[in-house]
């Protein structure tokens, strides 16, 4: 292999890691705590761009639970866009 083919080779890669990029970037993904009774929605960016809170968990003398429900669930949405990162990457490395 010639370093021409592997300098083609080379950006074909970079294409496809920017397109998969670019569709992760694009979905939505949605974290959730105490069986879906708080739901973060973050983007593929890790942008949050919604929460939302069921009425049977607010409550002012259980603010520090709520609070707590919340980092979850942003937390749960954020592992579904790292694994869903490594899960692309990962298969376009492999193969």
């Amino acid at each position: 292999m010639d370093i021409n083919e592997i300098m083609k080779k080379a950006q074909e890669m970079q294409a496809q890691m920017e397109k998969l990029g670019s569709e992760i970037a694009a979905k939505t993904y949605t974290g959730t705590a105490s069986n879906g009774l708080v739901k973060a929605t973050l983007t593929g960016e890790y942008e949050v761009v919604g929460v939302e809170i069921d009425p049977s968990v607010i409550s002012v003398e259980d603010k520090e639970m709520l609070q707590d429900l919340i980092v979850i669930a942003v937390n749960d949405a954020v592992k579904q866009i790292n694994n869903a990162q490594a899960s692309a990457f990962g298969s376009m490395l492999k193969g």
